[in-house]
């Protein structure tokens, strides 16, 4: 685990720590940490508070970014190889998402992101050899994606192989749930335009139920996650014809 990973797992693990009891966790001197502080605050995972690392809103796409961070980072690294260099790619929006486009963007050569995700495409906009296509739509501000109307008409201009998609819950009843209508209505849409529909999920989604259905079954191909998985809820996967990848 790298340092910023260890500041991102303890930050979140305490909500608000003193910059300076950071850097004697770490044993790194003070200026060290405010450097690696500094870049964090950048990609908007944490910000600094008189003296205090803090994590961002929790209904910020930022804190979700930064909860279970070191999980959907090595779950991110190990979707990417999925894909080939030169590829073109359909992105949902989703904190695990946006580690799968950051991976892609800058060690992959030549990839095709589609997304409704302005966070992504802000995340990934110093990555000299990605193109992004960014998909507009209504835009809600908490979650930094575009959905609605808009989005099902542009869509059907594309197909791809894999569409990549977070979740915020699980049901063996519903399938893959999530916690905005519009927003997984979207989702749905995007699915018709690809091949194989991947989900991409730390596992601690296996034990919350959304309110709204999102994916049949039927409609996922792979799920990537941790090996913090119930085995019951692995082998159910399996059972439903579902490839699962545990990091």
């Amino acid at each position: 685990m790298s340092r910023e990973e260890e500041i991102i797992s303890i930050v979140s693990e305490n909500k608000k720590i003193e910059v300076n009891e950071l850097a004697d966790l770490l044993k790194v001197s003070r200026v060290t940490i405010r450097k690696d502080l500094d870049k964090l605050e950048a990609r908007g995972i944490l910000h600094r508070q008189h003296g205090f690392a803090v994590l961002n809103n929790q209904d910020d796409i930022n804190y979700r970014l930064a909860y279970n961070y070191d999980l959907k980072r090595k779950i991110a690294m190990e979707a990417a190889k999925l894909v080939k260099d030169g590829e073109t790619v359909m992105i949902e929006s989703g904190s695990t998402c946006t580690l799968l486009a950051e991976e892609l963007a800058y060690n992959k050569n030549e990839v095709t992101i589609i997304t409704n995700s302005c966070f992504i495409a802000s995340y990934i906009r110093k990555a000299e050899s990605v193109k992004v296509v960014l998909i507009g739509g209504e835009y809600q501000k908490d979650s930094q994606v575009n959905v609605g109307p808009l989005v099902k008409k542009i869509i059907s201009d594309f197909y791809v192989d894999k569409l990549f998609v977070g979740i915020d819950g699980f049901d063996e009843r519903r399938g893959f749930t999530g916690s905005d209508i519009t927003r997984c209505d979207t989702a749905n849409t995007m699915m018709t335009a690809a091949k194989h529909t991947i989900v991409l999920t730390d596992s601690s989604k296996f034990s919350q139920v959304g309110v709204v259905s999102e994916f049949a079954f039927e409609d996922i191909s792979m799920v990537y996650t941790d090996s913090g998985i119930e085995e019951g809820k692995h082998q159910f996967l399996v059972t439903k014809g579902i490839k699962v990848v545990t990091v």
